[in-house]
């Protein structure tokens, strides 16, 4: 004797589509169309006034499979799929198509390089240097591995004067700062391509031997070693952080991505509401057509083909159907909870976890984390994942709660208005957030600092 867990299809069928993104979703409709006869688009023909998805699959009369409301069970797709791939050819071309459009290929840098030293008018030996300092160049744009890659051109026979001309030859490509040996030369290349003058030949001699104080924002030590006023010093360090440390960043592939939001939030008679975005839940229906050729008593194979399309058109519909009640149940609950951020922003955010949703709409954990995973919310706010909404609590000094996301956004207009002559330490964020009632450790200061990829204090300095 024993208990185990069965799942039916259309159970199946139905937590894996709560799951999926919009992108994906949109791709599971198309490959149902294609693929079951017995599914169209409502748009595509007038409905009959007595026909609709809904009543087609509330009127059946068939022994199918219904499908629970909510999905109480804590299971993965991958715990009760095979893994067996039952895509269509046609569905296999047209993902091929898509992942073809999407895909931005740009012309490598090397092959940029490769293609101007083709047109640089250098001798055999030369373009074999250059196409040994070509193949060395990294993602970023530089010579990363100098010493090796000198060391294999003086094994090949050649020696140091032939290499330095053909090496000030490729430094000399686009983009500028391209072949640099390290950030310093990389700057000081790019500002040999601006026009000459005193801002610019004291900006060379910062990227050339003071990187130091520029890392730590020391205008006055700059402006004390070079016997500069530190207007005229500010003025070059400005035109030193407009340059690129990384040439080659623009010619790295990158895949297009696109988000479109699930569900749209506004503000109705006072209250918040959410609705679905209609243009990535496309209305679908039983073919009535089709419909009225099923022949309950019929046993030829044609009917039994037409019978299983329907009964999948069914599973696919009351499971989309499921999918986005699900979904706005868990986008209208999370609103509900996080109105103070859409009338006041990140700062009024209140702590927020899945269970909290979970028990407010008698769900399991698992169904609200499905509902909330690659989801966007369209708010007046801006356009957020859903689980951005989801944050861990802070005990404050009077028994209340407050939000990470609600203390990360303090720390960082903390920081927006900080003088920068003497920027906030972690410890003294603390004690001002202690004033406000929030008691945090330093620790805990550093660590959210670092997750918004803030510098700290002493990067953040700027001597003036």
């Amino acid at each position: 004797m024993g208990q185990s867990l069965a799942m039916t299809p259309a159970l199946q069928q139905a937590i894996r589509m709560l799951q999926l993104s919009t992108l994906d979703l949109q791709q599971e409709i198309q490959q149902a169309l294609d693929s079951n006869m017995m599914l169209e688009h409502a748009e595509d023909i007038d409905a009959a006034p007595d026909e609709t998805p809904a009543q087609d699959a509330a009127d059946s009369k068939t022994n199918d499979e219904a499908i629970p409301d909510e999905l109480p069970v804590d299971a993965e797709w991958t715990d009760i799929y095979d893994g067996t791939s039952h895509r269509s050819r046609e569905a296999d071309e047209a993902w091929y198509e898509y992942r073809q459009a999407n895909l931005h290929r740009k012309t490598s840098l090397r092959e940029h390089l490769a293609w101007q030293a083709d047109l640089a008018s250098l001798s055999a030996a030369e373009n074999d240097i250059a196409a040994h300092l070509i193949d060395a160049v990294d993602d970023r744009g530089y010579i990363a591995d100098w010493p090796v890659v000198e060391q294999r051109l003086l094994e090949l026979g050649y020696t140091p004067d032939a290499i330095a001309p053909v090496l000030d030859t490729v430094q000399r490509f686009d983009p500028a700062g391209v072949c640099a040996r390290h950030l310093a030369e990389c700057l000081c290349l790019q500002l040999d391509g601006l026009n000459r003058g005193p801002v610019v030949d004291l900006a060379k001699d910062i990227a050339a031997e003071h990187l130091e104080l520029l890392a730590r924002n020391d205008l006055r030590g700059l402006s004390r070693v070079l016997r500069q006023p530190v207007d005229v010093i500010a003025e070059s360090v400005d035109l030193i952080r407009n340059l690129q440390p990384h040439p080659g960043a623009d010619f790295v592939d990158h895949e297009a991505e696109y988000v479109a939001p699930e569900v749209f939030v506004s503000k109705r008679q006072g209250r918040w509401s959410v609705s679905l975005n209609p243009d990535i839940t496309p209305k679908l229906r039983i073919n009535t057509d089709y419909l009225g050729l099923v022949k309950r008593a019929d046993q030829s194979e044609d009917q039994q083909c037409m019978k299983q399309h329907l009964q999948e058109a069914r599973y696919f519909l009351n499971s989309l159907k499921s999918r986005n009640e699900t979904l706005l149940r868990v986008a209208q609950c999370i609103i509900e909870q996080q109105r103070a951020f859409l009338e006041y922003g990140e700062e009024a955010m209140k702590p927020l976890v899945l269970r909290d949703v979970a028990e407010q709409l008698g769900v399991h954990e698992s169904t609200v984390s499905r509902a909330t995973s690659s989801k966007y919310m369209h708010t007046p706010r801006g356009l957020f994942e859903l689980k951005y909404f989801f944050s861990s609590h802070v005990s404050t000094v009077e028994g209340g709660q407050c939000s990470a996301t609600a203390i990360q956004a303090m720390i960082r207009r903390m920081i927006k208005e900080e003088s920068p002559e003497k920027p906030l330490s972690d410890s003294r964020i603390a004690k001002l957030l202690l004033e406000d009632g929030i008691q945090v450790a330093r620790r805990t200061v550093a660590k959210y600092r670092e997750a918004m990829d803030l510098p700290p204090s002493h990067e953040r300095r700027r001597l003036v």
